[in-house]
Formats: C-alpha cells, sequence, structure tokens
C-alpha cells in the first residue's frame, strides 16, 4: 500500500468500506450517518483560490488544531494522510487515503476514505466552490458509522462531534481566506 501508513503502523492497510468514491457521486449509501455542512467563507476570486489551497494542502486541517502526517503536500488519488485530533492524551488518530480530487475553473476540493486502523467507516469530502454571484462557499459531504468499539459506545455523540468538526473547519477556512 503506501509508504506512510506502513511506515506508522508497520504493516499495510486498505479502506475499511466498499463504498470508494461516493460522496464525488449524487446519492450517499444506505446505512451509514450522513454529515453535509455548508458555510459561506467569502467572495471573490482571491477567496476562492486561497480557501482551495488551503483545502487541498491541509492547512484549513492544521488550523482547525488537528495534527496532519501526509505523504504529499497537496492531495491526490492515492495520497494518504493521517490525521489526529484530541487533547493533551485523549488523541484519536485517522488514517485515510484520498480517492478523488477536484482542481476545477470554480470547484476545488478532494475526499479521503477511512482506512483499516480508522475509528469510523466512510468517507469524507471538502470542497470549495466559486458562485457566479462571486461567493465562495464550503462544502463538507460525508458517510460514516463505527468501525471501533469506542466509536459504537459513543453511538449518537458521534455525530455531533462530527457536525462541530466540520463547523470548525468552516470557521478555519473563513479565516484563511479572510487573510487572517
Amino acid at each position: 500500500m503506501t509508504r506512510l501508513i506502513r511506515s506508522l503502523s508497520g504493516t499495510a492497510t486498505s479502506f475499511n468500506y466498499p463504498e470508494t468514491g461516493a460522496t464525488g457521486g449524487g446519492r450517499l449509501p444506505a446505512g451509514y450517518h450522513h454529515l453535509h455542512h455548508v458555510a459561506r467563507i467569502g467572495r471573490g476570486r482571491d477567496a476562492f483560490e486561497t480557501a482551495g489551497a488551503a483545502v487541498t494542502t491541509w492547512r484549513m486541517h492544521r488550523a482547525s488544531g488537528a495534527r496532519v502526517h501526509s505523504e504529499a503536500v497537496r492531495a491526490r488519488p492515492g495520497v494518504c494522510v493521517v490525521i489526529s485530533a484530541g487533547a493533551g492524551p485523549v488523541r484519536f488518530t485517522a488514517p485515510c487515503e484520498v480517492v478523488w480530487t477536484a482542481y476545477e475553473e470554480t470547484r476545488t476540493g478532494f475526499a479521503y476514505g477511512t482506512l483499516t486502523g480508522h475509528p469510523e467507516r466512510g468517507e469524507e469530502s471538502f470542497v470549495v466552490d466559486l458562485h457566479p454571484d462571486g461567493s465562495v462557499w464550503f462544502t463538507v459531504t460525508a458517510f460514516s458509522r463505527p468501525a471501533a468499539w469506542y466509536t459504537r459506545l459513543a453511538g449518537p455523540l458521534v455525530p455531533v462531534l462530527q457536525r462541530a468538526y466540520a463547523r470548525r473547519l468552516g470557521r478555519a477556512l473563513e479565516r484563511i481566506a479572510a487573510g487572517r
């Protein structure tokens, strides 16, 4: 598989869910919790380009307080990334692999899927869009279900935390797009 995950875990890993790439289509698969968060983050081409670069170079994740380890500077299919979040000794590590990217005139972003060892099973996309009126929007789309005993035990708390994290990413990206 990839060097990053091998080096962090000592063994190769693979996706832990079968619907790889589903966030790139219209319908999310049944049997998962669905998340769709949209936030206006700015206005104009400069805000769009700044936000798009922040999303695809992991800057947005880092600005939200997450630790990011990646084998590449920029998102592209096949790139592994390990996101860890938490406080002090309570830190959750989430190995993922980029499944698709969008580098278009008015749309930039990517999706990563969960790998073996991730506390959830599923996929999450992060997309920045420049609308015809000049407004810039950030969208997080995800589907997930528990993969570890502690996420199963947390039950309905996990989707609440996922929504809070999506909002946090949006606020971080809004600050970045505004040059703050």
